[in-house]
């Protein structure tokens, strides 16, 4: 990466050496900005590696869904100016090509405001009233952050969105807070799990690559179902392997109290994950998946996922 230029990895096999930053003054002013952040880091103890892993894996998921936000004006103008003015018939090679650049003012924004105390603060206050990696609509700390990116509507968003890096950030500062000892990755958060790692460009070329020979391979499930329905089906998962986190370590005491804490814990996550088992069939079906195939899959006879589904609308 240079100032005025942004350069791509070796193997990223595409006929483009580098993007040309002229008319997208910010995407420079955060290359300027970069240093002084890692400085940040390393004053605090943590590697700017590790902090801008874990920032560019929050706004690359976002840029995933932005495609659905309808309030978003800032990714699309910058998306266009990265491909020279329009990038037309060529809109969803150019969201590949470009989405690095284009993110890129946005992951450093997002990487000061993780190392910044006051934001950590915020975190802790909504964990002193709720589980760590629970999420509600007004949450200071996703509002602030949307703030700090000139994004006030987004708060909303990311506070409905509860698998993702920013989530895993969250509860491991409040877990910390409270003295909580997790196990691996849940201790440290600035340790970026494997499966938030965004995909590289060189993969995301090769996907699309392999759809331009195949003709594609059906609906994408983000652009199918509804953004309110996938956040709460991450949601309802989320819970559950929050209550499913509450039984290990309870095996002590009489058979009752054991028995007691076993059992509500095992039966509310099994709750959680029936009624995400039955949005994401709905999901589905919806997006017009066979129900013959959603059925074998829930291993549900079809008949009565149906009848499920037919009367969960009526509810």
């Amino acid at each position: 990466m240079r100032h005025g230029r942004w350069a791509f990895d070796a193997d990223a096999d595409q006929p483009l050496e580098y993007l040309n930053l002229r008319g997208v003054s910010e995407v420079v002013a955060a290359q300027r900005r970069w240093p002084v952040v890692a400085r940040r880091a390393r004053r605090a103890g943590v590697d700017a590696g590790q902090v801008f892993a874990v920032a560019h894996a929050v706004v690359a998921h976002w840029w995933d869904q932005a495609l659905y936000w309808e309030r978003e004006e800032i990714w699309p103008r910058r998306l266009h100016l990265l491909a020279g003015g329009d990038a037309g018939a060529e809109l969803g090679r150019w969201r590949v090509v470009g989405r690095d650049a284009a993110v890129f003012p946005e992951a450093v924004a997002v990487a000061e405001a993780l190392l910044d105390p006051a934001m950590a603060s915020l975190a802790w206050r909504l964990g002193d009233e709720a589980r760590p990696g629970a999420r509600v609509e007004d949450d200071p700390f996703c509002g602030r952050l949307g703030e700090r990116l000139g994004r006030e509507w987004l708060g909303p968003l990311i506070a409905a969105d509860y698998d993702s890096a920013l989530g895993d950030f969250s509860g491991a500062l409040v877990r910390a807070r409270r003295g909580v000892v997790a196990r691996g990755w849940r201790d440290d958060p600035w340790r970026l799990r494997a499966e938030r790692e965004p995909v590289a460009l060189a993969g995301q070329l090769r996907v699309l690559a392999a759809e331009a020979r195949t003709g594609g391979s059906g609906t994408r499930w983000g652009a199918a179902v509804p953004g309110e329905q996938r956040w709460r089906i991450e949601g309802l998962v989320a819970e559950a392997c929050e209550e499913l986190e509450q039984v290990h370590g309870v095996q002590s005491g009489t058979t009752a109290e054991v028995a007691q804490r076993l059992l509500r814990h095992l039966s509310r996550s099994a709750d959680l994950l029936d009624r995400a088992l039955m949005d994401a069939a709905a999901g589905a079906v919806a997006a017009g998946v066979a129900l013959e195939d959603v059925a074998g899959w829930c291993r549900v006879p079809a008949g009565e996922l149906a009848e499920i589904l037919a009367g969960n609308q009526e509810d």
